[in-house]
């Protein structure tokens, strides 16, 4: 077993500059222009809660008592919730996935995509980085990211903090003719992150066999997990909505007429299914996503419209609400909608449409395009929140990245 964890820079050197002595004053004893006040450590916290992470890593060297405070699970905890409910989106981050030119990473900020003129996309120096080795972003939680490099290597990783944890090899005996999926989750009860992993392997005359496994942060170890009765996925990677991972599935290969949407719960790892709308008539295609905490399915009439579809109230039926249809642009071509990714505060929604990037206001039903500056055709958008949170357990050992 492998485990590989640095906080060296995964994150390109554009981002930071070199910091000249000369810009802050001193703090030394001898310094009488410069004194840091007398404050009350709750006050210090308070104001420290609402900093973003890059200074936080930062202001560590204060002194022993910020440090403490930084460093505190109740001061992650808080900070993380202060930072994912602010509709401004100062601290959330779009993650994007290329193959084009090469395989690569890169990301922006999410408030200046929704509210800025001009954003510039990062490229990032994610653990394993390798431009002729495909890149995977399988999910986000708490400012935690799980990538899959190829098919072989599977990482949880934090790009704000620079830390990351290589997971053991997850993959069953595989044969000829098999593929397989992954979701990444949070465990609240057990304060656990998890990930699953779904491998079907194929057979003669249409059979095929599901090995299904579940990776616990804690335990770093893959467990299997039985009575998986979903059939064949559809859909890439999980979609994590109330403490539960969901694919969409299908009864056979290469059948798409009637499809269900499976669950696994994190906490006690049962199997469910989630009660579909009633969509309208047409041929569609359809892919899940995440809405403002909700379970939506995005439904794709070719050339003409997308409705988004969102489960209000998680687990009712009858909370299945059509909240838009989205017509094509004058030449949709052979592109199709993404899921929605976000809402802004003005109730204007941010979604992929083939490669770029378009937003998307109900109030008059205008699509507008967002300028994103060392950008190319993307594969995929991840919303994630900067954190402090660490995948790297406090008594584990960090070896040095060679």
């Amino acid at each position: 077993m492998e485990s590989e964890e640095d906080e060296s820079s995964h994150q390109n050197s554009k981002r930071s500059k070199p910091i000249n002595d000369s810009q802050f004053p001193s703090t030394s004893m001898q310094d009488s222009t410069f004194t840091i006040p007398n404050l009350p450590e709750e006050l210090i916290a308070e104001i420290l809660k609402r900093v973003p992470v890059k200074s936080l890593l930062q202001f560590r060297c204060v002194s022993k008592s910020w440090l403490g405070i930084i460093s505190s699970s109740d001061f992650v905890k808080t900070h993380l919730s202060l930072s994912a409910n602010d509709k401004e989106y100062k601290h959330h981050r779009l993650m994007l996935s290329f193959v084009q030119p090469e395989y690569n990473l890169k990301d922006c900020s999410l408030g200046s995509l929704l509210y800025g003129s001009v954003t510039e996309a990062f490229d990032l120096d994610y653990p394993m980085k390798n431009p002729v080795k495909s890149v995977w972003i399988v999910g986000s939680v708490n400012g935690l990211i799980c990538v899959a490099i190829e098919e072989n290597d599977l990482f949880i990783w934090n790009p704000s903090i620079r830390k990351f944890k290589r997971l053991p090899d997850s993959r069953p005996t595989l044969r000829c003719g098999y593929y397989f999926m992954y979701g990444f989750g949070y465990d609240e009860v057990h304060d656990d992150y998890k990930v699953v992993g779904i491998f079907c392997i194929f057979g003669a005359g249409g059979s095929y066999d599901v090995e299904v496994k579940i990776y616990g942060l804690k335990s770093d170890s893959w467990r299997n997990v039985d009575d998986f009765q979903g059939g064949v996925l559809l859909n890439d990677s999980g979609k994590f909505v109330k403490g539960k991972l969901h694919w969409a599935t299908t009864a056979r290969f290469g059948e798409y007429n009637g499809w269900d949407i499976i669950s696994i719960d994190l906490k006690d790892e049962k199997w469910g299914k989630i009660e579909q709308p009633c969509y309208e008539k047409g041929n569609f295609d359809f892919v899940l996503g995440v809405l403002e905490d909700n379970i939506s399915v995005l439904c794709n009439y070719h050339k003409t419209r997308a409705d988004v579809w969102v489960m209000k109230d998680y687990g009712v039926k009858d909370s299945w609400e059509k909240m838009y249809t989205i017509s094509c642009p004058n030449d949709p071509g052979k592109y199709m909608f993404s899921p929605p990714l976000c809402m802004s505060k003005k109730g204007e929604i941010l979604l992929v449409f083939g490669s770029i990037f378009m937003i998307y206001n109900p109030s008059d039903d205008s699509i507008r395009y967002p300028e994103v500056t060392n950008f190319d055709a993307c594969l995929e958008a991840e919303i994630y929140t900067e954190s402090l949170i660490s995948p790297v357990l406090q008594n584990e050992p960090i070896p040095q990245q060679q």
